[in-house]
């Protein structure tokens, strides 16, 4: 199993403000000089990671206290030229919201050639509530995002002449990539999915697929991307095409690192202010998707615990542990957890660390990140693949 360090880089002074933490909260809010200090923070920890061997990812959102990550891309392409070991990993870039793909595609040509080709790739969706800062309709959502993706796929691995693109979203009367990548035909492409039917897409492209702080759900997401892959590939998918994100709270003793989960749980607390309005637009999803989501009520959305039971949203510590959100305690105990969670969900092969997050110090973060990359990471990387019958026996 691979460790990437991924924080969400939030502007953790505006938590105690009161309201939303997404579109409408003030930007005169944000002192823009702690601000800058914090990103030189947080990247200072990229680096960190970098030397312990860990690999990294970044994600991007927008108008959000809670995100101060605006484009993936722009963050790395500072680390491509700062680091020298870590893959470098956009998780996501979100294409719908984009009205020029191609500048996309230019962009990950250019950071995979000033970081030597460590650079993979997700294009996602994007969140509901950016759609109202973008402009974009909601409607013909997923029209845009799968054919802003192909063009994209198209002019990173194209090798010959110029080409024109003419679709019902984009046009182009000419596109050409200068630099190309240094991957070939383009760099690993990644997707996120937090139901099976959403990671069989993946499966069949064969793109690593990975959920987020999804606990249970995972094993689900991940038997539907398996049985996809099997039925395109006519192979089984292996482990390292899997990853599971959650955040990861590790120190010597147990206490100290409650006492970091208790500091980085404010990460689930704020990414849930939000204004209504914002949450799902008209069109956003599938007429028969919001007919389910009603039927079954907000208790169906949140994670649920080992007995059924779903995730109270003030939850304590050990709840958001029993769900599979959190891993907490010493190097000895981290690892117990994870190689129980890949067994119970037939084995992933990345661990997306949230390694940061909340207003956890920086050197709190830099002993967590130090501990994980010597003392669990190597035992990690040592999880055997899972036999075949135990990765498939959730298909179906």
């Amino acid at each position: 199993m691979k460790v990437w360090q991924f924080s969400e880089q939030a502007y953790h002074p505006a938590f105690s403000q009161p309201g939303a933490m997404r579109v409408t909260l003030p930007q005169n809010l944000c002192d823009p000089a702690e601000a800058g200090q914090l990103l030189n923070r947080y990247l200072d920890e990229y680096l960190l990671a970098d030397e312990l061997g860990l690999n990294i990812m970044v994600n991007e959102h927008h108008a959000a206290a809670t995100c101060m990550s605006t484009s993936c891309m722009t963050t790395l392409a500072i680390l491509a030229r700062q680091t020298s070991k870590a893959r470098l990993l956009a998780l996501g870039i979100p294409l719908a919201n984009r009205s020029n793909p191609l500048r996309v595609a230019e962009e990950i040509a250019m950071v995979d050639c000033l970081s030597g080709g460590r650079l993979e790739v997700g294009l996602v969706k994007g969140a509901a509530y950016e759609l109202f800062m973008s402009n974009r309709q909601p409607t013909g959502f997923m029209d845009r995002f799968w054919e802003a993706h192909d063009l994209i796929l198209d002019a990173l691995g194209n090798e010959g002449d110029n080409f024109a693109w003419e679709g019902e979203h984009f046009h182009y009367r000419t596109a050409s990539l200068w630099p190309r990548p240094i991957q070939q035909p383009r760099p690993p492409m990644w997707g996120t999915a937090s139901s099976a039917s959403s990671a069989r897409e993946y499966g069949r492209r064969d793109y690593t697929c990975a959920t987020f702080l999804s606990g249970a759900v995972a094993r689900s997401v991940f038997a539907g991307y398996r049985e996809a892959y099997a039925q395109t590939h006519g192979r089984a998918a292996p482990q390292d095409k899997l990853a599971y994100l959650a955040l990861v709270a590790c120190a010597d003793d147990t206490a100290t690192a409650f006492r970091r989960a208790e500091a980085m749980k404010s990460y689930f607390t704020t990414a849930a202010r939000l204004d209504p309005q914002f949450r799902n637009p008209w069109g956003f999803n599938p007429v028969e998707a919001n007919v389910r989501m009603l039927q079954a009520g907000p208790s169906a959305m949140r994670p649920r615990m080992r007995n059924g039971d779903p995730l109270p949203v003030d939850g304590t510590i050990e709840q958001y542990m029993d769900a599979g959100l959190f891993f907490v305690g010493t190097p000895d105990e981290v690892y117990a957890q994870l190689a129980r969670f890949h067994g119970e969900t037939g084995g992933f092969g990345n661990l997306l660390m949230m390694g940061q997050a909340g207003d956890l110090s920086h050197a709190d973060t830099a002993d967590n990140l130090t501990l994980m990359a010597r003392e669990v990471a190597p035992r990690l990387a040592e999880l055997p693949e899972l036999p075949i019958e135990v990765r498939y026996e959730a298909v179906g």
